[in-house]
């Protein structure tokens, strides 16, 4: 192991100690993916939890400026009043930047005192002049999604410092200072958490084994004529060779997808070991540098669970390459229809929409400045081995306005035909909203399963978005529903799941949810799903039952009226309004 643990009392930031549960009554239940030599067993036996008054757990730790640095959670539930889904769940947070949304750790191994453990990397910035820095790590409980427990917890931590561009780990500054706790009269109260933490930060050969993959480069883009430079961020750097060799020379048969880009062929690299998605610019594409330049500064400073994970680049002799990690299931319209492949059940396409939502939230919430994707649709979501769904396709994305006193960021018109905005579309001025449009768009996608435009139609079925709204407002909507899910949506889940769409596609964009609205809507939906299921409810299974219901596509004066005053039907008789209901909900952002 040679790693030294040490407790994390001198880190915690200024804030009550919450309380430290600890069990060795009961064995830890080890798996293939986190084995015992993955940390000593006393890390996932101590934890520390968040006490009843806390607000959050707050660390702090000291750390060399201008660097990268991994962070590796270590999580296991050994409370025994934890033992369920949805019973805790919290946000990460470093440096006031959202790292992951709604962490469930028994939704990750699948019951109590199963350990695991989660990587992340971040930035440590500097003002030009390396030195010391405060690296602030806080859990928040996440309320959205209506946990039993209010409360967050964390059973050890890593930092792992990475080498730079010129492989060095030496700081201007090495000397180790302990943080000066300080502002303990403060009348903000931090809430705390207790855990064993293990720093390892200073080992270049152990960072250079883990992190080989993820040099850094600065390279100047070989497109003729090209004077666009790569960022300095961590991403690999392939030799045209090793793309070659793992595509078997870009044999056809190895292709899994074409695009406007080019061909995606599957490949494998580092001797076969590992499986990835390679992507290769056609030279008569219309997509081209500024693209290619795009996705790696975004996707290479990116990592979250539901966005695709960028391994690296080929930028030689002519050829612009981008190198993925593989998804085994291909992309979501893969399994909608025009496929071979068996139809999605209900539940899982709303966990595919709900990952996908979370995804498109983190762009729009984890930086100061939102991520816009700009070309959100069922083909640029991808499903990995689990089903995971990652959002993909950064080329296009553009980062959002830059203060209170801008709205919108004023481009030219690009994205997919039945996906655009159309508020974006008349005043070539795009949002964070604009994707909320093209995300309903893939949701009615994903309830119907046609595509979004069908030119042999007439009227308003040619443009799904369109013929979903009309049958919405004609109260017809169970007419379009696709014919595979019939008997497997409960009537409360599908009303949630629709309004959440009809909201999406507003046709103005202050008009529309946020996208950290639209995630929890659809948890609701999933709850309400597994609610009725629990309880043995029937589910949706022919016209009559479904326009039965009181919904708002029951053909009610307030659905033939249009969108507004929808009511929100739920297991109770109390109906609330859509903006009452979101009135109520925070920004996932750092206090």
């Amino acid at each position: 192991m040679f790693r030294a643990w040490s407790q994390d009392d001198n880190y915690i930031f200024d804030g009550d100690f919450g309380y430290t549960p600890h069990s060795e009554d009961l064995p830890i239940n080890y798996t293939d993916q986190t084995p015992p030599y993955s940390a000593p067993e006393i890390v996932y036996t101590t934890s520390r939890v968040m006490g009843n008054t806390s607000r959050s757990l707050e660390w702090a730790f000291p750390v060399d400026s201008g660097f990268f640095y991994l962070l590796r959670f270590y999580f296991c539930e050994i409370q025994l009043e934890v033992t369920k889904q949805n019973e805790r769940v919290f946000d990460i947070f470093v440096d006031n930047e959202l790292m992951d949304f709604q962490v469930d750790v028994i939704y990750w191994t699948n019951g109590p005192r199963i350990p695991i453990f989660k990587d992340y990397e971040v930035w440590v910035s500097n003002d030009g002049r390396r030195g010391k820095k405060d690296l602030r790590l806080s859990l928040f409980p996440n309320t959205q999604s209506h946990p039993r427990y209010n409360s967050a917890l964390l059973n050890g931590l890593e930092i792992f410092k990475l080498s730079d561009a010129n492989g060095s780990l030496v700081a201007a500054y090495p000397q180790l200072a302990v943080r000066n706790k300080k502002n303990k009269g403060s009348s903000i109260i931090y809430p705390v958490i207790g855990i064993l933490i293990g720093v390892l930060a200073m080992v270049a050969a152990i960072s250079f084994l883990i992190f080989r993959r993820h040099r850094k480069v600065k390279d100047s883009l070989l497109t003729s004529g090209s004077s666009v430079q790569l960022p300095s961020d961590s991403c690999r750097c392939f030799l045209l060779q090793e793309i070659k060799t793992a595509t078997g020379n870009f044999d056809q048969n190895f292709v899994i997808g074409k695009g406007g880009f080019g061909n995606v062929y599957k490949g494998f690299i580092d001797d076969g070991a590992t499986a990835v998605a390679i992507k290769r610019l056609n030279p008569t594409s219309n997509q081209g540098a500024r693209e290619f330049l795009t996705e790696i500064e975004m996707l290479s400073r990116l990592r979250y669970l539901h966005l695709v994970s960028l391994i690296g680049y080929c930028n030689e002799k002519g050829e612009m390459i981008l190198v993925y990690d593989y998804m085994a299931h291909g992309t979501l319209r893969d399994h909608l229809y025009n496929s071979d492949n068996s139809p999605l059940k209900w539940k899982q396409r709303l966990q595919i929409c709900i990952g996908a939502a979370k995804g498109l939230c983190y762009l729009h919430t984890s930086s100061k400045h939102a991520i816009i994707h700009r070309d959100i649709k069922s083909t640029n979501i991808l499903l990995d081995e689990k089903w995971e769904a990652k959002v993909s396709d950064f080329g296009l994305s553009k980062v959002g306005p830059s203060g209170d006193s801008h709205t919108h960021v004023s481009t030219a018109v690009k994205g997919s035909f039945g996906y655009v905005d159309p508020e974006y579309y008349k005043r070539q001025q795009l949002t964070d909203k604009s994707d909320v449009y093209s995300f309903g768009v893939v949701l009615f996608e994903v309830l119907c399963a046609r595509p979004v435009i069908i030119p042999s139609f007439t009227g308003e079925q040619v443009n799904l978005a369109e013929w979903a709204n009309f049958c919405y407002r004609e109260g017809r909507i169970q007419e379009i529903i696709d014919p595979n899910l019939e008997g497997q949506i409960v009537p409360e889940c599908l009303s949630k799941f629709v309004e959440t769409a009809v909201m999406c596609l507003r046709e103005q964009g202050v008009n529309r949810p946020a996208m950290n609205n639209v995630v929890w809507s659809l948890e609701h939906a999933m709850q309400l799903q597994e609610a009725a299921e629990y309880r043995g409810d029937d589910a949706v299974d022919s016209v009559e039952s479904f326009v039965g219901m009181n919904s708002p596509f029951s053909g009610s004066s307030e659905a033939s009226s249009g969108l507004k005053g929808i009511t929100l039907s739920s297991d109770s008789d109390e109906k609330l309004k859509w903006g009452e209901v979101f009135s109520d909900i925070k920004n996932p952002v750092g206090r």
